[in-house]
């Protein structure tokens, strides 16, 4: 087992807490809209003998801290972040894997700094390629307002099909916290309306694809949910097949062995 290095990187605007494990070419994991580094801890002793893994808060979420709180948030911004903290890390290019927000964040830096990226995968990236994707975040915010923000994710959740009842057996489920209700309060107040402002550029996407290969994923136990259906529609607009891993949504958490394995499978198929 490798040991974890913990480290922070200034960046415009705020500070991004980041660790680093492992020791092969670098991969990148970016988690999803009001999560942090914790939800790849099961997947990351999996893949640190062949990786080197690296993991951070995103901007605004747990330890990376914003300078100013209210400042509006932009994907371009935590898709900057990434582009600075790989180039902290490595002169290569990386392996990226980003789920849900992390993965518009990954395709966002593919479109702006291709050099940086050998290889994404995209888990079931929201868009708004299916309807609705602002009404539900909608909902999500009023139930927030009228009930509070655990009424507000039991409703989001369920939009997208998380379940722990399929999972790995002894796996470390995340509990709640504080640090949990202020990176949900986060999601409803800051990131939503990120995602309902962006628009992906396919033209960019299809034409940097030929140095940067780009795979987009879905969790197998989620085909009848959102979350799927997008990956579907993003990888249409890609000339591509959606490929599945294992689990839904948060496979990567449910089942971190299998859906480790099924990474570096994918991985593994990177353009020369």
């Amino acid at each position: 087992m490798s040991s974890t290095k913990s480290d922070t990187l200034r960046v415009p605007g705020a500070q991004l807490a980041y660790e680093v494990r492992g020791s092969g070419p670098v991969l990148l994991l970016i988690h999803g809209g009001g999560g942090d580094a914790r939800a790849f801890n099961g997947i990351a002793r999996y893949l640190e003998s062949g990786y080197t893994v690296v993991t951070y808060d995103r901007r605004g979420l747990s330890r990376s801290m914003l300078d100013n709180p209210e400042e509006e948030q932009q994907v371009e911004m935590h898709s900057d972040d990434a582009h600075y903290l790989l180039a902290a890390i490595t002169s290569e290019p990386a392996y990226v894997f980003g789920s849900s927000g992390g993965a518009v964040v990954g395709l966002d830096l593919v479109a702006r700094y291709p050099e940086q990226v050998r290889m994404l995968i995209a888990h079931e990236p929201p868009s708004h390629l299916l309807p609705g994707l602002k009404e539900r975040h909608d909902t999500v915010r009023e139930i927030a307002h009228r009930e509070g923000a655990a009424a507000a994710m039991q409703q989001f959740i369920t939009q997208i099909g998380v379940t722990y009842d399929d999972r790995e057996p002894d796996v470390d489920l995340p509990e709640p916290g504080e640090r949990s209700l202020e990176n949900t309060m986060f999601l409803l107040k800051r990131e939503f309306a990120m995602y309902d402002r962006y628009r992906f550029d396919f033209t960019i996407l299809r034409s940097v694809s030929t140095q940067t290969r780009i795979v987009i994923a879905a969790g197998s136990s989620g085909r009848a949910y959102v979350g799927y259906q997008n990956a579907v529609a993003v990888a249409d607009k890609l000339g591509t097949t959606a490929v599945e891993f294992p689990g839904h949504h948060v496979g990567y958490v449910s089942h971190p062995k299998a859906f480790a394995a099924r990474l570096q499978e994918v991985l593994s198929q990177a353009l020369p």
